[in-house]
């Protein structure tokens, strides 16, 4: 992760080890958006990752929903989600440019570094690399003159990119300054993507990292995954792939990577839970992938300990 001059940072990563580098998205709060900023901070959260119908669905408007963020005393990790933007033609092309341009402005709004892009899924987009990467780089140029980035995710059940090593050659062949990989720890093990293929990417062209688990060993159907990444996800050392997600951050640590970290998880249950009690359960993970797995002293899966944050 990039230096951080606030005088508090120190203290904390003293205090919590490399724990802070993990934050949470929005998305696995259920409620109005001041509170789920104020049940992460509350639990010791210092970042947030945002998707953009809790800053358009705010009953006071945007602008309100951005002085929400700004006052939460959170920072922003990045702006979630554009889909199905790549490989499109003609008028569907020059509709999700049009929606692209009000997502960049948003993300800047709310001061978010950098937006997320997930491949695309529609049968009406080319599955020509050469076009995807075409799109790509017009959409990380659009992204310039705000001062953002963005981080290009392989959905697993994306169309033609469902994997990171494919995401990765076409962030190649785009070859934008600012268009970086997104990686999300729920695809690749989906995919069983081996993790090995991390050593063919350059680690200061990973934007992002999300991270989640689930409950069980194998997924056996597209739509069992569709499923089980939109309702059943946990967070990190709930589920039964442990070991793999300490795995992957160890790995990105020996490659150099410094960026953030953030619990991306979809949970019908969750949304049912107060919210106080879901942000502390993803403090647990962030306690144990930032004290014990970056300190390599890796607990059984499953055995995540609540320490004493205070």
């Amino acid at each position: 992760m990039a230096a951080d001059s606030r005088p508090d940072r120190a203290a904390e990563n003293h205090a919590f080890g490399q724990a802070d580098d993990f934050g949470m998205d929005s998305i696995t709060l259920a409620g109005p958006l001041e509170a789920k900023l104020a049940a992460m901070h509350e639990a010791g959260f210092r970042q947030v990752m945002l998707k953009a119908s809790d800053i358009v669905g705010h009953p006071g408007g945007t602008d309100a929903a951005v002085r929400a963020v700004k006052a939460s005393g959170l920072r922003v990790t990045g702006f979630q989600v554009l889909r199905d933007f790549e490989g499109l033609s003609g008028h569907l092309h020059d509709y999700k440019v049009d929606i692209a341009k009000a997502m960049l402005e948003m993300a800047r709004a709310v001061g978010a570094p950098l937006l997320l892009l997930c491949s695309s899924t529609s049968t009406h987009a080319s599955a020509d690399p050469e076009v995807i990467a075409r799109d790509l780089r017009k959409l990380a140029m659009l992204a310039v003159p705000l001062g953002l980035k963005v981080a290009y995710e392989g959905l697993s059940w994306g169309r033609t990119i469902n994997e990171f090593t494919t995401a990765w050659e076409v962030v190649c062949r785009a070859d934008a300054p600012n268009l970086g990989l997104g990686f999300d720890s729920f695809h690749a093990i989906a995919t069983q993507t081996s993790l090995d293929a991390l050593e063919q990417i350059d680690p200061d062209k990973i934007f992002l990292v999300q991270l989640a688990d689930f409950m069980w060993q194998e997924i056996r159907s597209v739509e069992e995954r569709i499923s089980t990444a939109r309702h059943f996800r946990v967070f990190p050392g709930e589920g039964v792939h442990s070991a793999q997600v300490a795995d992957l951050v160890l790995r990105l640590a020996a490659m150099g990577y410094r960026g953030d970290y953030s619990f991306e998880v979809f949970n019908d249950d969750y949304q049912q839970l107060p919210l106080p009690l879901v942000a502390q359960r993803a403090r647990r993970s962030a306690l144990w992938l930032g004290e014990d797995v970056l300190r390599r002293s890796v607990p059984l899966p499953n055995r995540i300990r609540l320490k004493n944050t205070a």
